[in-house]
């Protein structure tokens, strides 16, 4: 087998081949951090300080939240994902499936995001069909990315070397990981910044065409 036939191409999900902060995230946040206020009996202040702290230390609100506050996952993701108006707002991406049937190789999703959400994002898309695994937050037993523990997992349902992988996100904490287990990082962003841990830098996804990895 080739090294292009060996080759995974593992995509995040949100503002990795969609725009997410546009109109996704807003309705999102607001949704998290009434479930604080709810849960919790925090201030509105209060739930957004302590959203974002989580964030920030763990890459994700709800990993804080299960840890420190012994919140149900699945009652959380629902809470903040199931009523999401998807349908108006996830943005179309021309040349989208395009790009991703050009590249040769093995593609999956590797997502923060819970699996319903994210396979309604990429039907929505008109890519579903075109990833042989969505690798969600419940995947990783709610050890999401940038933690070291859901990589491992799914390298092992994989069953493929971090060498053989190319890892497409945005968050530039998540390529960190990837890169000290060996994978090649692409960080999707507008910044003008590329960190040692990044092999490449692109605005956007579909700049990926211009490139050979």
């Amino acid at each position: 087998m080739s090294h292009q036939q060996r080759r995974v191409w593992i995509f995040d999900l949100d503002d990795t081949l969609h725009d997410a902060s546009a109109h996704i995230f807003p309705v999102m946040n607001r949704a998290m951090t009434q479930f604080i206020m709810d849960q919790l009996q925090y201030s509105e202040d209060e739930a957004q300080q302590l959203r974002k702290h989580y964030w920030r230390i763990y890459g994700a609100t709800l990993k804080g939240l299960v840890r420190h506050h012994g919140i149900n996952p699945h009652h959380f993701l629902r809470a903040t994902h199931d009523h999401l108006d998807l349908d108006n707002t996830v943005l179309q991406r021309q040349r989208l499936r395009h790009l991703i049937l050009s590249l040769r190789g093995r593609k999956v999703i590797f997502t923060n995001a819970p699996q319903r959400y994210a396979i309604r994002v990429l039907e929505i898309l008109g890519i579903a069909d075109l990833f042989e695994l969505v690798f969600s937050v419940e995947s990783t037993q709610f050890h999401p990315k940038p933690a070291i523990r859901g990589f491992r997992q799914l390298l092992r349902v994989l069953r493929v070397s971090p060498k053989d992988c190319v890892m497409l996100e945005d968050n530039p904490h998540a390529l960190k990981t990837a890169k000290r287990l060996g994978m090649r990082t692409v960080w999707v962003t507008r910044s003008l910044k590329k960190p040692c841990f990044v092999d490449l830098r692109i605005h956007d996804v579909l700049a990926l065409t211009r490139y050979h990895l």
